[in-house]
């Protein structure tokens, strides 16, 4: 991974890195206000030599105070020096427990002891401090006098004396919390990094084309309005939403440069990409371009085309199929423009051999021939084998990935299964993309508020019809309305 994927993981997981980083921060104040104050005295001594004072024993008495002083410093936390300080303070601790409050320490080539006490009280710390430097005075005059009785060569002075600390030296809160915003941040980044690596759903275009190279037709972004408005007639027509659409109508006509690919099915790996809303919208679009449009619910175990348009089920393409009825009874005419619908009919018991039976395949092709476009609405790729035994029929096709839904291992699986029966996949659709963040892919330009109702329609004369809720006009002339056998393409479908 390269910079640029560090930051767009820091910016898909930021919520996750700023959380870590406020546990970090309590956790470290909680361990600051709970923790005991400890107090710091400090006292420093001076090592010095008694002689007669000449040059050269001055010298002579500089490195020999050298030389002791870090046997001095080994000194003070021996019973020897600890003891007496316990005895005269009347402390009820040994002489080990108190070493483990005492430090002494003393700067290379110079001739100072410094001696620190730690204590939860500061006038207990300074108390100690002072009896502990006494007490170290007393034992280095008692070690160092010769044993003929004479004065000791070696004088110690205080030149620091202990005081009591006005401020606690530990804990440090500032530094603690520092700390654990540092310490929070870290775990934040490897948790993020953790959670990419294992995560293997299909986000966006990145994690896309570490799957497939095939042309991106178009990313469509997620709108929590579309449960309840998912046609593109019930947005507004500069809506973002709106605007994907005519994107993806744009795109697919330059991936079917050739013009071969009259029939497109519309899939995906699983249920719930968006597939059925993506087809029903893409003719829609597809006819607001003025062409003639056929859209197919081929989906014949969970159809949702009709529950989005509005329109009866129960003569529909099962009908077509067994027979029962002609194609030309069974297309309901939808909106102002040029799109028909064949509904899914009723469910059958065998949808993959209707599907893949040759009445299916003559169908198709009478409605290749009398429509400028034929849109089918099939089942996802993974659950059953009905797209895949369909696209064989078709001139293309196209997988509408539902990102956060789908994994990259399921979607391979479905290119696969379009492959294997050499199927012609014009390309793929990015479903439910956030629209702000790293794995954003649209551009706002100029666009209405997204909860804009379309106020009308305009007709081919120029007049304006209201519409309702459904996205269709109001007075829509119904299928047996005697206008001019032009304006209904299913009228010219041949029955050969």
């Amino acid at each position: 991974m390269d910079l640029r994927d560090y930051v767009r993981i820091l910016r898909r997981n930021w919520i996750l890195v700023v959380a870590t980083m406020l546990a970090g921060l309590l956790v470290s104040g909680l361990v600051s206000i709970l923790t005991k104050p400890t107090y710091t005295s400090e006292t420093q001594l001076f090592v010095a030599i008694q002689n007669s004072g000449s040059a050269q024993e001055l010298q002579q008495g500089n490195t020999f105070s050298q030389a002791r002083v870090q046997s001095y410093v080994k000194t003070v936390d021996s019973p020897v020096v600890l003891q007496p300080a316990i005895d005269t303070l009347g402390l009820s601790v040994t002489a080990e427990e108190l070493s483990k409050q005492v430090k002494a320490s003393t700067d290379l080539n110079t001739v100072l002891i410094n001696i620190s006490v730690d204590d939860h009280s500061p006038v207990q710390a300074a108390a100690i401090a002072r009896a502990v430097a006494d007490s170290l005075i007393h034992a280095i005059d008692s070690l160092e006098r010769p044993k003929s009785g004479d004065s000791s060569p070696v004088r110690l002075s205080v030149t620091k004396p202990a005081t009591v600390p006005p401020a606690p030296s530990a804990p440090h809160t500032t530094l603690n919390l520092l700390l654990g915003l540092l310490a929070g941040l870290a775990l934040g980044v490897i948790a993020a990094v953790l959670r990419t690596t294992l995560d293997n759903r299909v986000r966006g275009e990145v994690d896309l084309r570490r799957i497939t190279d095939s042309p991106l037709l178009g990313a469509i972004t997620f709108d929590q309005d579309a449960a309840k408005k998912p046609l593109l007639t019930q947005t507004a027509s500069q809506s973002r939403r709106a605007e994907s659409f005519r994107q993806l109508r744009t795109n697919l006509q330059f991936a079917n440069v050739s013009g071969r690919a009259k029939t497109v099915l519309v899939t995906s790996s699983l249920p719930g990409e968006g597939k059925s809303t993506t087809a029903t919208n893409l003719a829609i679009a597809i006819a607001q371009a003025g062409q003639s449009v056929c859209l197919i619910d081929a989906d014949l175990r969970r159809p949702m085309v009709s529950e989005y348009l509005g329109l009866d089920s129960n003569a529909g393409l099962t009908t077509a199929l067994l027979g029962a009825a002609d194609v030309n009874d069974l297309l309901q005419n939808w909106g102002e423009d040029q799109l028909f619908v064949l509904t899914s009919g009723q469910i059958p018991p065998n949808p993959s051999e209707l599907l893949g039976s040759e009445e299916m395949k003559d169908l198709i092709a009478r409605l290749e021939r009398a429509f400028d476009t034929v849109v089918i609405d099939a089942p996802p790729l993974l659950p059953v084998t009905d797209a895949a035994v369909l696209s064989q029929y078709v001139g293309g096709v196209v997988l509408v990935v539902g990102t956060t839904k789908v994994k990259q291992h399921d979607l391979q699986k479905a290119l696969n299964a379009l492959s294997m029966v050499e199927s012609n996949l014009l390309g793929v659709v990015l479903n439910l993309l956030p629209g702000k963040g790293p794995d954003a892919y649209t551009y706002g330009y100029g666009y209405y508020g997204q909860d804009k109702e379309p106020r009308s329609t305009s007709t081919s004369s120029g007049q304006y019809i209201e519409t309702d809720g459904s996205g269709r006009s109001q007075d829509r002339a119904s299928i047996n309305d005697p206008r001019p056998a032009s304006t209904y393409p299913y009228a010219q479908i041949d029955r050969s």
